[in-house]
């Protein structure tokens, strides 16, 4: 079993539900256990700034999926609530991205690992630092609790 942390977020719909629903269908899923989920955390966009609040959480899950499998799970999982694709930093009625799988680095046309942009996305790293703040990133050798206090007074979580 791998172990590996997940960011869920959702700004279209209920997106509490979503959360939610992504939790469940990640723990239905055979060769897939929850370890442990964050709270929820509502948070201001990054990028394209008009659009609703976000509600993120993260997640810990150990799995007997590969990457690759997990990415099409959580894929499969963001299809079936509902996501319609649009565009980079558009709004989303689900989103799951696989922020580390192990200490895997990978650089794949559709999935890099760990994620590029995590370091600096406090909607990413507040919800993570919650439930995993030891864990280390792989690529930069600090643990999520160290990377989350590097972002300093940047602020655009407020936790639920």
């Amino acid at each position: 079993m791998s172990r590996v942390y997940l960011s869920l977020g959702s700004n279209i719909g209920n997106r509490q539900r979503a959360i939610s629903e992504m939790l469940r269908m990640l723990e239905q899923t055979p060769g897939v256990t929850l370890v442990k989920a964050s709270s929820n955390y509502e948070t201001r966009p990054v990028g394209m700034q008009d659009q609703p609040l976000f509600i993120n959480a993260a997640a810990v899950i150990e799995t007997e999926l590969d990457p690759m499998e997990l990415l099409a799970l959580c894929k499969e999982i963001e299809a079936r609530l509902g996501r319609v694709d649009r565009g980079r930093w558009g709004p989303r009625e689900a989103d799951m991205d696989i922020v580390m799988y192990e200490d895997l680095v990978a650089d794949l046309p559709e999935l890099k690992l760990p994620h590029p942009e995590m370091h600096l996305r406090r909607f990413v790293l507040a919800p993570l630092c919650e439930i995993a703040p030891d864990a280390v990133h792989p690529a930069l050798k600090k643990t999520i609790g160290g990377l989350l206090a590097d972002l300093g007074d940047r602020d655009y979580v407020i936790k639920q």
